[in-house]
């Protein structure tokens, strides 16, 4: 725990302008962003004695080890730039509104010389009408369904639309009715385009017309007594009609509103928002958030709409139960044609009434959830700590697994856990070789080594290109390690020789689940209900998979893999036409160089080096047919029964541990 008086900076250093202020811990990770009209007093706020901080605010301060301000000229490009910080850090301190899932909108793409319409789930681009977020993808294919037979707008995809130009044909939806087929030529450009803006009009409210101009034309056809047409177009007025139910009249007036409802308790909070368009519902969505600083209602809200709208546009008014604390820099942020406003009577106040109570279900059905997962997960690392006597609970555990195929194709697995969550993006793969392939306690050694070489001496750059630490340099409260005492030794002697004795070490058996520590005699016994074990048990379940998956990947190529591979100047077309003349590689390595050049494009030169290659691969196999160099010749010892590599035998070197040959950042 740190004091906060050992990094407060000197209040004279700090201006009085607006900005954007960042938290750091003692592993450089942002735990906390956020603005200020003020700078210096509102850090200021931050180093008072910590018995009249809020308990939320007293941890985030321990917490830090360092405090970091941006000056910008408005507080406009401070709420902009705090929002831009809190996406890119995803600081723990911080309210961040999250929904599991990203909604599906309904586009037609007038940008495009034949418009489309489709469903997607992606930013809206230029040119492009969107109508939505709808809750379901199952609401919006029938609406589209409905729509498509009154107004038949293209709705294949590019590779489609070029198919049925080349072949005369239109796709199914050209036969069945359900597009117009320009592809073919059925109608001409701009008709279809006057076609794709009748049907963005009536999905944006505009439905009056073109349901009074349908009822004119089935009276006419059926005064006519041409009833076929006429029963047509009383099938488009039920399906525009259905359609038209489907979002439901809600306010009198044409109103483009979103509506936001706001619901909180101590630990979290729950926003909704209906978005309004044409007086009707056309979407709903909603997040809720953890609380952890003293996010007060006018704070939440802010948070609400700079998530919404700081990438995207909003409509002419937005509707919200209270005004955020920074009401103007928030309206700045809107735009100067966006009403922000609280509704005090009338039927807009009650339909904010009806968006707050679905605020108040899904805090409900929150609140079941965290009791089951944030409860249990808490338990589970306290009563890790406890059992294996460590100082606090462990916040981030790192789990390794080796996994081979009777020595061959050697790899390891590293999954990161933190606050008792998978963190997959921090997960790394090892590929082992040499004499840390020899065996499962020699690769445990060789893998631990050279990630705990990461901590100690991060590779340049340290930063990534924010100017972020790179996590991976950021030390584990916890390694645990799939396997039993010679693992963990293994483990230990890596940690020994690297001077670390900070961290944590545990290894878990398979067969019956004990935990294991260094130099322990007995191993630790979890219950078997315990939070715990199911928390180390997911740990090392989750290492496997990765390690085996990789493992597959490696064995895969390594079947594909040719001895003619990675010769200079044999490529894909020399190789194929060596096999054709000799059919195996093991006559093309008993052929003469002067044979190899009776093959179309191989040379003097390159029949040489082919024949060097190939001999002198020959004569190395016996030697590496195990997938692994004999420890001996290379003056390496290792202990079997302890995991531990001892010192070099007499007359050789300790092999250091190879690089990592796949060369990619997460394949180590």
């Amino acid at each position: 725990m740190a004091d906060p008086s050992t990094y407060r900076p000197p209040a004279g250093t700090i201006p009085t302008s607006p900005g954007v202020y960042r938290f750091r811990d003692a592993d450089e990770r942002v735990i906390y962003v956020g603005k200020a009209k003020n700078l210096r007093q509102r850090l200021s706020n931050y180093f008072q004695d910590l018995s009249v901080l809020h308990e939320r605010t007293r941890r985030m301060v321990t917490t830090a080890a360092r405090v970091e301000w941006t000056v910008v000229g408005t507080e406009v490009e401070a709420l902009t730039l705090e929002y831009t910080w809190i996406k890119e850090y995803d600081p723990r301190f911080n309210v961040k509104f999250r929904d599991d899932k990203s909604y599906p909108f309904l586009a037609v793409t007038m940008g495009e010389k034949v418009p489309r319409v489709h469903i997607t789930r992606r930013p809206r681009a230029k040119g492009d009408r969107t109508f939505g977020p709808y809750p379901q993808v199952g609401a919006i294919r029938e609406t589209l369904d409905l729509m498509l037979r009154v107004f038949p707008v293209r709705s294949c995809s590019a590779g489609v639309y070029r198919r049925a130009e080349r072949s005369g044909r239109p796709c199914l939806l050209g036969f069945i009715g359900k597009c117009s087929a320009p592809c073919v030529g059925d109608i001409s450009e701009e008709d279809h385009r006057r076609l794709a803006e009748r049907f963005s009009d009536f999905m944006a409210g505009n439905t009056a017309a073109y349901t009074k101009d349908i009822e004119r034309r089935m009276r006419e056809a059926a005064a006519a007594m041409d009833y076929e047409t006429a029963a047509s177009l009383r099938d488009d007025l039920q399906a525009l009609n259905k359609v038209m139910e489907k979002n439901s009249v809600v306010l009198s007036d044409a109103t483009d509103a979103d509506l936001l409802g706001l619901v909180q308790d101590e630990l979290g909070a729950s926003v909704q928002v209906f978005h309004v368009r044409g007086g009707r519902i056309r979407g709903q969505r909603g997040w809720t958030a953890e609380i952890l600083d003293e996010s007060e209602p006018e704070d939440l809200i802010e948070r609400a709409l700079t998530t919404l709208y700081a990438e995207g546009s909003a409509p002419r008014e937005v509707l919200v139960p209270v005004l955020p604390r920074d009401v103007e820099q928030v309206r700045g942020m809107l735009g100067a044609g966006v009403d922000l406003r609280v509704p005090r009577r009338g039927e807009k106040k009650d339909l904010l009434g009806t968006v707050t109570k679905n605020a108040e279900e899904a805090l409900r059905l929150h609140r079941l959830r965290r009791t089951g997962d944030l409860t249990s997960r808490t338990k589970a690392l306290e009563d890790l700590g406890e059992a294996l006597d460590l100082a606090e609970p462990p916040l981030r555990i790192e789990c390794y697994d080796i996994s081979h195929s009777q020595g061959t194709n050697v790899v390891g697995s590293q999954v990161v856990f933190e606050d008792g969550l998978p963190r997959k993006s921090e997960y790394r793969r090892y590929s082992v070789h040499g004499a840390a392939a020899r065996d499962d306690t020699a690769s445990m050694y060789d893998v631990i080594l050279r990630r705990m070489r990461h901590h100690l001496d991060p590779p340049e750059p340290a930063v990534d290109e924010q100017g972020a630490p790179r996590r991976f340099a950021y030390p584990p409260s916890l390694l645990l390690v799939d396997g039993g005492p010679p693992q963990v030794a293994a483990a230990q002697r890596a940690l020994d020789d690297l001077g670390i004795t900070d961290v944590a070490l545990a290894g878990i058996a398979k067969r019956l689940e004990e935990i294991w520590l260094p130099g322990e005699e007995y191993p630790v016994i979890l219950p078997r209900t315990s939070e715990a074990l199911f928390l180390v048990q997911r740990l090392r379940d989750e290492a496997h998979r990765f390690a085996i998956t990789y493992h597959r990947s490696k064995r895969g190529r390594a079947m594909q893999a040719s001895a003619l591979d990675g010769i200079a100047g044999l490529g894909a077309a020399r190789r194929r036409a060596l096999l054709d003349r000799f059919v195996t590689v093991s006559a093309i390595r008993e052929a003469e160089p002067e044979q190899l050049e009776e093959v179309d494009g191989i040379g003097p030169a390159l029949a040489a080096r082919i024949s060097a290659a190939l001999r002198s691969d020959q004569g190395s196999a016996p030697a590496e047919a195990d997938g692994a160099a004999d420890p001996e010749a290379i003056g390496l010892s290792i202990d079997m029964a302890t995991g531990e590599i001892l010192d070099p035998a007499p007359g050789g070197d300790a092999q250091e541990p190879r690089p990592d040959p796949e060369g990619a950042p997460g394949d180590r």
